[in-house]
């Protein structure tokens, strides 16, 4: 709890940043860029939260890191910042929770959509204007392939789910019957 409490106060006064700058999306792809990296590199990992390493040794790994990836400088300072207060370790959260955040500001749902079988581009097409119109925001959806669900579609968008899977039918129908 304490963990997300803090992922989402450094998050919330980064998007408050980019939405001054206009620079949301910019920013998305610059924390993703460090998270993926930090995240798949073990000795890069270790070293940020190392106690061994003093604070200028991190920041010193920080700045080369943000160098070389091109960082924007509000991006860079930013990260400074979490080396200063040793909460490097909070960065996937951060991110996580940035991009949550930057979705709320910009008016965008990404929801996942999932079907027994492959859409083609029309299908995902109608479904997304009609999540557009049932939402009144822009949509960016993800879709998959759960071939468990026999026929239909299921669409999650945050805690909501719009099933009309075979699956799910089925179940009904089951329950309907069990009940008499």
């Amino acid at each position: 709890m304490i963990n997300n409490a803090i992922a989402r106060r450094y998050a919330k006064a980064l998007v408050q940043l980019g939405s001054e700058s206009g620079l949301i999306e910019r920013f998305s792809q610059e924390l993703k860029v460090v998270d993926g990296l930090v995240s798949g590199n073990a000795e890069l990992r270790a070293a940020l939260g190392n106690p061994a390493f003093t604070a200028e040794q991190k920041k010193q790994i920080m700045k080369e890191l943000v160098v070389k990836l091109g960082s924007s400088e509000l991006v860079a300072n930013f990260l400074l910042l979490l080396v200063d207060k040793n909460r490097v370790v909070f960065l996937p959260q951060i991110v996580q929770t940035y991009e949550k955040l930057a979705d709320e500001q910009s008016g965008i749902v990404r929801p996942q959509i999932t079907s027994a079988f492959a859409l083609d581009d029309a299908q995902v097409a109608a479904i997304k204007t009609a999540l557009e119109q049932k939402t009144g925001k822009k949509v960016l959806p993800q879709v998959g392939v759960d071939s468990s669900l026999i026929g239909g579609v299921v669409t999650q968008i945050g805690d909501i789910a719009y099933d009309s899977s075979v699956k799910t039918q089925l179940a009904q129908i089951h329950d309907i019957l069990q009940k008499g």
